[in-house]
């Protein structure tokens, strides 16, 4: 760490960076930040800096207002700039009281005693989202730059050259790129990350929301990761390819398998399975998100595995030829409006409660689980994820995986934030209830 330390002073030196920011996210996973210039870097790095903690949402009471946002170095990147602009930097801090006690309610701080929790028992997870977005005319309109589809290419598109600039920007700053493509929604595009740690890729979907956002204003444009902004489109989810891996060994892999999964993956997708509407107000935490999880969009709705099934939650993705150890499973309901410190948590804490439990992995769903009936489905065993947040967060508010994965301070904040904002969207009266009912009643 005193090597990477070294690091940072020294880089901020050699390229004249003029201010460091300071990023941490509030527990719905709102991006904050705070800049200081080179003087104060070095007394940020040693002994953190203090704010306000009340005026963040989630975190601690007016008598308990003084925190302290310790820089982690490794985080440390330089932000993309053009010719001329004053050189900047960034670092992802971790939250602590005045004490020195990390705080309960740091996002971030979850994920990491999540992680350590696994890290116990042997295990490194790694996770790759497919971060799915539109772009608009504006941020007061659903008005979209195209009307292209799946794959298509168009000339002179203005999403292909954002998301171009989008991808150059990220790679600037040490995050790379999979894919980047034109999704089947309206505008909609896709870029998606290449795997990594789960602590690494949640600060880079962080960073990832921000750039794609910048890139959009800079062009004229709006970049929007809200769940389902267009009636009757496809909604934009947040795909997410998880693993474990011991040491440098993939422990989802087994080569004797039919499906290729070790006992420890089978264990994994079942925890995923038998927990799923308990996380999925984490993983889908606003009253949109329920707009996406319904039928007929490609979206999840239906609590089940399968290997080239794309009505399933839980998918198992053929690896390349020759890359047969590369096995994953992809958890198909997250959306990018999530906190990614909190829906890795969870994600993680589900799966290994199947492991550390020896579930039992239910019947591959073989069926278009669209088409079933309900009887057949529930023949089938096959439950639903919950239908609106209302649902989702009762179902949360009674899982103790849940409550001990986000700590106390987590756990019931962000109950009481939500049950309050499903009583605002609960007495809105909306102009589809005046479009309905105000004429003929």
């Amino acid at each position: 760490m005193e090597r990477q330390l070294e690091y940072v002073l020294r880089t901020v030196e050699e390229r004249g960076v003029r201010f460091v920011r300071l990023w941490f996210t509030d527990v719905l996973g709102f991006l904050k930040s705070v800049e200081i210039t080179p003087a104060e870097l070095e007394v940020a790095l040693e002994e953190g800096m203090t704010f306000d903690g009340s005026t963040i949402e989630g975190y601690s009471r007016i008598q308990e207002s003084d925190m302290l946002a310790r820089p982690d170095a490794n985080t440390f990147e330089l932000l993309p700039t053009v010719e001329g602009d004053t050189a900047m930097a960034r670092m992802f801090c971790d939250i602590s009281r005045f004490s020195g006690e990390p705080f309960e309610g740091d996002p971030r701080g979850v994920l990491k005693r999540n992680l350590e929790r696994a890290r116990e028992k042997g295990f490194t997870f790694f996770v790759g989202p497919e971060m799915e977005f539109f772009y608009f005319r504006s941020g007061g309109t659903v008005e979209p730059l195209d009307a292209a589809g799946y794959f298509d290419l168009t000339a002179h598109d203005l999403g292909s050259s954002l998301r171009k600039q989008t991808v150059l920007r990220l790679e600037a700053m040490g995050i790379p790129v999979e894919y980047s493509f034109h999704e089947n929604g309206p505008s909609q595009h896709e870029i998606d990350l290449r795997y990594t740690d789960a602590l690494e890729m949640a600060d880079n979907v962080m960073t990832f929301r921000l750039i794609a956002k910048e890139v959009a204003a800079d062009n004229g444009v709006y970049a929007t990761f809200m769940p389902k902004p267009i009636e009757g489109a496809f909604g934009s989810g947040m795909h997410t390819h998880l693993s474990l891996f011991e040491g440098d060994t993939n422990a989802f892999h087994d080569a004797g398998d039919e499906a290729g999964l070790s006992k420890v993956g089978k264990c994994f997708v079942a925890g995923l399975l038998r927990h799923a509407r308990e996380i999925t107000a984490i993983t889908n935490q606003t009253v949109n998100s329920y707009k996406r999880l319904i039928a007929g969009y490609e979206a999840p709705v239906h609590i089940c595995w399968a290997r080239n099934n794309e009505s399933a939650l839980v998918r198992l993705p053929a690896p390349k030829k020759g890359k047969e150890s590369s096995t994953r499973i992809e958890f198909r309901s997250p959306d990018p409006a999530c906190n990614p410190y909190l829906a890795f948590s969870v994600m993680l804490a589900a799966g290994l409660k199947g492991v550390e439990e020896g579930y039992e992995l239910p019947p591959e769903a073989t069926n278009n689980i669209y088409e079933m009936t309900p009887e057949e489905r529930a023949a089938e065993g096959i439950g639903s994820l919950p239908q609106s947040l209302t649902e989702a967060i009762s179902a949360m508010e009674e899982s103790e995986l849940v409550a001990e994965t986000l700590g106390e301070h987590v756990f019931e904040y962000f109950i009481r934030n939500k049950r309050a904002e499903w009583l605002d969207y609960k007495a809105h009266v909306s102009p589809w209830e005046l479009d309905r009912y105000l004429g003929s009643l």
